[in-house]
C-alpha cells in the first residue's frame, strides 16, 4: 500500500520531530551544566576536581564593591554675613578710636579727660534713673542728689534705660550661643560702655554655628531677665518717658530756662562734651540693632502678635517694648 502525503503534512511532521529533538538536547545540556562546579570569580586561587584554578584579578572581575564612603560636605560661609561681620568689626574700631582715643571728636579723649568731665560723669551716675532727685523731692534726704542740667540727666538716663531693655532680647537671642563668653558680663559692661561691647556681640553672633554645640542653659540673671521681660520693658519705657519730660521740665526752679533755652544747651552740650556726643552714636546704633535683633527672633513672639511686633520693631524703644511684652515664654528655648 502506498501512503501518499501532502507537502504540508510532511513539513508539519518534520517540524514536530525537530522541536522534540531540540528540547531533549537542551535538557541534556542543562543536566551537564548543573554538574559543573561553580567558579568563584572573587577568589583568585581555588581548587576544582583536584585542579588548582587561577582566575583573573578580582579587582577586575569581582562585582562586589566596597561601601561608598560618606562625602564630607563643607558649607560655605554666606558672603553677606562675611561682609556684615567685616563692617561691624570696622565700626567697632572706628567707635573706639573716634570716641575714646582720637582728639578730633567734640570734647576730650580718654587720655586727656578733665576733672570737670569726671565730676559730671559721677554726678550722672548718682542720679541713675532719677532715684536720688525723686527721693529728695519727696523729703527723703539720706543722700543729696547732685544738681546737673536736666538735659544732661535726661540724655544719660534715656540711653541707660534703653540699654536695660536690651537684656531680655540678648538672653532670648537664638544665636546667643555663638557668643562663647558670659552674657551676664556682656550686659553688665553694656550698662557702662554701651555699644563698645554690643557691636562685637553683633559681629560674633554672625559666626557659623558649630554643629557640636548644645544650647547652653541661661544663668540665674538670664532667667530672671527673661521671665521678667515685661517688667524690664515697662521699667525701661517709664524711665525713657521720665527722661524726656525731665529734660524739658525738670528742675523748673533751678534756673535752667524754658524749652528753647534747654534746646540751645543741648546743642552746645553735644558739641562740647565727648560723653554726650557718644550718646548720640549709641542712639543711632541702637536704632539699627533693635530691629535687626528683633527681626531675627520673631519666632519668640506670640503668633498672634508677630505682625504688630514686626512693624513696631523699627520704632526706637517702643518696638523693643512690644517684643518684651509679647514674648512667648512657653515656646522660647
Amino acid at each position: 500500500m502506498i501512503l501518499v502525503t501532502s507537502p504540508s503534512v510532511t513539513y508539519l511532521r518534520h517540524s514536530v520531530h525537530n522541536a522534540h529533538t531540540k528540547s531533549l538536547q537542551i535538557r541534556c545540556q542543562f543536566r551537564r551544566s548543573s554538574q559543573i562546579p561553580t567558579v568563584d570569580l572573587c577568589n583568585p586561587r581555588q581548587t576544582m576536581n583536584g585542579f588548582q584554578i587561577r582566575t583573573r584579578d578580582r579587582s577586575t572581575l569581582c562585582l562586589a564593591r566596597r561601601k561608598q564612603e560618606a562625602a564630607t560636605v563643607e558649607v560655605e560661609d554666606d558672603p553677606l554675613q562675611s561682609i556684615l561681620r567685616y563692617l561691624l568689626w570696622t565700626a567697632e574700631a572706628v567707635y573706639i578710636l573716634w570716641l575714646f582715643l582720637l582728639p578730633y571728636a567734640p570734647g576730650d579723649p580718654v587720655w586727656a579727660i578733665t576733672s570737670e568731665t569726671v565730676n559730671s560723669l559721677l554726678g550722672l551716675s548718682l542720679n541713675f534713673f532719677f532715684i536720688l532727685p525723686l527721693t529728695n523731692s519727696v523729703g527723703i534726704h539720706v543722700l543729696e542728689a547732685p544738681v546737673l542740667h536736666p538735659m544732661a540727666e535726661g540724655l544719660f538716663n534715656f540711653v541707660i534705660a534703653w540699654t536695660l531693655m536690651f537684656a531680655p532680647l540678648l538672653y532670648t537671642d537664638r544665636k546667643r550661643d555663638r557668643f562663647k563668653s558670659s552674657l551676664d558680663v556682656l550686659w553688665g559692661l553694656m550698662m557702662f560702655l554701651t555699644n563698645t561691647f554690643l557691636i562685637p556681640y553683633m559681629a560674633i553672633r554672625l559666626n557659623d554655628a558649630d554643629p557640636d554645640d548644645k544650647p547652653s542653659k541661661r544663668s540665674q540673671l538670664g532667667e530672671a531677665m527673661t521671665k521678667g521681660a515685661s517688667v524690664v520693658g515697662l521699667t525701661g519705657v517709664t524711665v525713657c518717658l521720665i527722661s524726656t519730660l525731665w529734660s524739658l521740665y525738670g528742675r523748673a526752679d533751678g534756673g535752667f530756662g524754658g524749652i528753647m533755652e534747654r534746646w540751645q544747651y543741648l546743642t552746645g552740650y553735644l558739641g562740647s562734651e565727648r560723653l554726650a556726643y557718644a550718646f548720640i552714636w549709641d542712639i543711632c546704633l541702637y536704632t539699627v540693632f533693635q530691629p535687626w535683633l528683633i527681626g531675627e527672633n520673631l519666632q519668640n513672639v506670640k503668633k498672634s502678635k508677630v505682625e504688630i511686633v514686626s512693624y513696631l520693631r523699627f520704632v526706637p524703644v517702643l518696638g523693643l517694648l512690644a517684643y518684651l511684652l509679647f514674648l512667648n515664654l512657653d515656646d522660647e528655648d
